[in-house]
C-alpha cells in the first residue's frame, strides 16, 4: 500500500504524459513548451517561497547534504571508471558521466517526497521543507559539474571554462529562485500574505505539470539505437548512487526518514535538463536522450524497493 500511495501516483502521471504525446491529445509541442513554463516558473516560484520562510533551519539538513554530496562524487568517480575502462572519450565520456549523477530531484524525486507524510526529521525539520532545502544545493552542484565533465571531454581545464559555466549557471532559473530566496530570508524580510499565496500556487502547478513533462518527453528519448552503454549510466544513477547513500548515511548516522529522503532523491532517473545541456556543450545528445529513458525504467524498480523499506 506504501509503493501504491506513494510511487504509482508519481509514475502514472509520467505515464500519462507519455500516453498525451503518444497518442497527440495534446499539441505536439505542448508538454515541452509545460515543461519550460515549470522550469521558469513553477519550480522557481516553489523553490523561492520555501526558502524565504527556511533558512534559519538549513542546518538540520548538513549530514542529509553531506551524504548526498558524497554519494554523487562517488557516482562521478565510479562513471568515470567506467569510461576509463571501456575508452569513452570527448563528448560521449561527459554525457556518460553527466547522466550518472545528475539526478532529476526536482521532477521526480520532490513528488515522491511530497507524497510522503510530512514528518519532522531527528533534527526538527519538517521532511517537506528539508527536500526542498537540499534540492538547492544539489542543483549547483549539478549545474557546476554538469558543464566541468562536458567540457573537461573536449578542452583542457582552465579559465576558458569560466565562462560558459557561468552563463549556464547565470541562466537557470531554479537556481537564481535558490540564491534569491536565500538571499531573502538571510535579510530577514518576511514574504506578504499575497505573495506567499501566490507563489504557493505556482509553486504546487510544478510537480504534476513537471512530471507530464517528463512523460511527453519520454517518447523523444532514442532507446533502440543501442542500450547497453546507457544501461550502464542509467544503473550507476539509479542503483549505485542510493546504495551508496545507504552505506554512507548508515555510516553517518542518519534517522530512518532522513536516510529514506536521502536513497529517493539519489534513485530518482537521470534529469531531462541533462539532454538539453549535452546538446548546448557538443556532448552526445542520443546518448543522453537514451540514459534518461532506461534511468525512468530501472529507477522506478529502486524507488519502490526504499519506498517500502
Amino acid at each position: 500500500m506504501v509503493i501504491l500511495d506513494t510511487i504509482a501516483p508519481v509514475f502514472l502521471v509520467v505515464g500519462l504524459g507519455a500516453g498525451l504525446q503518444q497518442f497527440k491529445i495534446v499539441p505536439t509541442n505542448f508538454l515541452k513548451e509545460a515543461n519550460q513554463l515549470t522550469y521558469n516558473v513553477g519550480m522557481p516560484a516553489l523553490f523561492f517561497v520555501q526558502l524565504a520562510v527556511g533558512l534559519p533551519t538549513v542546518a538540520g539538513v548538513k549530514p542529509l547534504l553531506a551524504v548526498m554530496l558524497i554519494a554523487t562524487g562517488l557516482t562521478a568517480a565510479a562513471a568515470y571508471g567506467v569510461t576509463r575502462l571501456t575508452g569513452l572519450r570527448g563528448g560521449v565520456e561527459g554525457t556518460y558521466v553527466q547522466g550518472a549523477f545528475r539526478g532529476n530531484l526536482a521532477f521526480v524525486g520532490l513528488p515522491i517526497i511530497f507524497a510522503l507524510p510530512d514528518l519532522p526529521l531527528a533534527g526538527g525539520i519538517a521532511l517537506h521543507q528539508a527536500a526542498v532545502i537540499v534540492v538547492a544545493p544539489m542543483m549547483l552542484l549539478y549545474n557546476v559539474l554538469s558543464v566541468v565533465v562536458l567540457l573537461a571531454g573536449q578542452h583542457r581545464l582552465g579559465w576558458a571554462m569560466i565562462r560558459p559555466m557561468l552563463k549556464q549557471l547565470a541562466l537557470t532559473p531554479p537556481l537564481v529562485a535558490i540564491v534569491a530566496g536565500m538571499l531573502f530570508s538571510g535579510a530577514g524580510w518576511t514574504l506578504p500574505t499575497f505573495s506567499f499565496k501566490s507563489l504557493t500556487a505556482l509553486g504546487e502547478m510544478a510537480l504534476p505539470l513537471g512530471l507530464l513533462g517528463v512523460g511527453g518527453a519520454l517518447m523523444t528519448c532514442n532507446l533502440a539505437a543501442g542500450w547497453r552503454r546507457p544501461l550502464g549510466s542509467a544503473l550507476l544513477r539509479t542503483a549505485f548512487a542510493p546504495l551508496a547513500g545507504w552505506v554512507l548515511g548508515t555510516w553517518w548516522g542518519l534517522d530512518p526518514l532522513g536516510l529514506k529522503l536521502v536513497m529517493i532523491f539519489l534513485a530518482t532517473p537521470t534529469a531531462i535538463v541533462s539532454y538539453t545541456v549535452a546538446l548546448a556543450l557538443k556532448g552526445d545528445d542520443r546518448l543522453a536522450s537514451a540514459i534518461i529513458g532506461i534511468s525512468v525504467l530501472t529507477s522506478l524498480i529502486t524507488l519502490s524497493l526504499i519506498v517500502a523499506l
